[in-house]
């Protein structure tokens, strides 16, 4: 929990990258690779604020102490670039590398039926 509220205060009212790396190894064994950074900021978050969101407990398991999907989306002004590489995956460059290959990923969407 400490370590929840100390990352919390650091980003308060300041702004920071996610990065992720993609790799994708092709059935040939070729090597394709992307690295994708995010920039976000954070609003000053009063210590009442940090405390209520470590106290919901959605921040653990969560790469700097917060989910921007769920209630720590409200913490955020600004966002550039990848909003699914702070979720955890970044789907157009995911989806990208795999298209670059052939993959055609929408021929395996399926429409959920109730």
């Amino acid at each position: 929990i400490d370590d929840a509220i100390n990352c919390l205060g650091l980003l308060s009212g300041r702004s920071h990258r996610v990065y992720s790396g993609v790799c994708l190894i092709t059935p040939g064994g070729k090597l394709r690779q992307r690295l994708v950074e995010t920039r976000v900021r954070f609003k000053r978050l009063p210590r009442e604020e940090i405390d209520a969101y470590v106290a919901s407990g959605e921040w653990r398991g969560k790469a700097g102490g917060y989910a921007v999907q769920g209630l720590a989306g409200s913490f955020v002004v600004k966002l550039v670039g990848s909003y699914t590489n702070v979720v955890g995956l970044p789907l157009y460059e995911s989806v990208a590398l795999l298209s670059g290959e052939g993959f055609k990923a929408h021929q395996n969407w399926h429409v959920a039926r109730p």
